[in-house]
């Protein structure tokens, strides 16, 4: 499915990625299907969908962390395929895979897990010292900056790993659902936060994969999966006029193929009766 914008919503100058007839497959599984899709830059861009529809599948092709199987990925101006390319490419991407802490080394402390990143990407120790103490004071990790990162919560081990993933400052920011298994403080702390990266680093592009529709509805552009197929992209407005639905959970329903839509039935949850003799719901 090609899945540029519409002929009458706003383009943007350019894109950060570029995807041509992209297939991907686990053995007889097929997790992406033909996907055309352009990606602007300088924006937050979501993939939004249930469990299983690709979109994992679709960052990591993006990041370079797989195999390209079929089809033309471009990635900051450069093939994925060449070698070369991928290689520069690396260092101005950062990539927080799916799963709490899954980018981090849980026996290490939080400041030693962002100063082996630092490292990684050739930073010498002063200019390590400077940003660790930046990224720190920024997500407020700083009065444990000594714990073992196995011992932080989850949403301490994603602020952590959003440091570790900063470190380099990179042009194209990559999450994998990052807030999936997070309190929904942590949650609301981590999105203002990358809100206040985003200021101080102008033209950082941003692609983020959600199943939480509230989430979907800040970001500037959103890509509707389904089935390893993209359904429809545009500005959160676009998907709501193009659907007529109140909310972008009701847009999702909306645009999935009419034997989806049509077994849908909303979750309703009736107030539970206030008899005098009503056993206890929850008892402390």
């Amino acid at each position: 499915m090609n899945a540029r914008p519409d002929a009458g919503a706003a383009l943007p100058s350019s894109y950060v990625a570029l995807l041509e007839n992209v297939g991907h497959a686990y053995g007889k599984v097929r997790a992406l299907d033909a996907i055309t899709l352009d990606f602007p830059a300088g924006r937050m861009v979501g993939l939004i969908g249930p469990d299983g529809v690709g979109k994992s599948s679709l960052l990591s092709l993006i990041a370079g962390a797989r195999t390209i199987q079929q089809g033309h990925v471009e990635v900051l101006g450069g093939d994925m395929a060449d070698l070369g390319h991928r290689q520069s490419a690396y260092p101005r991407i950062a990539y927080m895979p799916q799963g709490l802490g899954k980018n981090l080394y849980p026996t290490l402390s939080v400041f030693d897990n962002i100063d082996f990143f630092g490292r990684l990407f050739g930073h010498d120790r002063r200019e390590r010292e400077r940003r660790i103490g930046e990224l720190l004071k920024r997500t407020g990790l700083a009065p444990f900056a000594d714990r073992q990162a196995g011992k932080l919560s989850g949403g301490m081990k994603q602020k952590l790993g959003l440091c570790c993933a900063l470190i380099h400052d990179p042009d194209l920011l990559i999450l994998d659902e990052p807030t999936t298994g997070v309190d929904p403080l942590s949650r609301r702390q981590f999105w203002e936060l990358i809100g206040e990266i985003r200021k101080g680093r102008e033209g950082m592009s941003v692609i983020i994969a959600t199943a939480y529709m509230e989430e979907a509805a800040r970001f500037d552009w959103l890509v509707a999966m389904d089935a390893g197929r993209v359904l429809a992209s545009g500005t959160p407005a676009d998907l709501l006029e193009r659907t007529g639905a109140p909310d972008l959970d009701a847009a999702f329903i909306a645009l999935l193929p009419p034997e989806k839509r049509d077994s849908h039935e909303a979750v309703v949850i009736p107030p539970r009766s206030a008899g005098a003799d009503s056993e206890p719901a929850i008892e402390a």
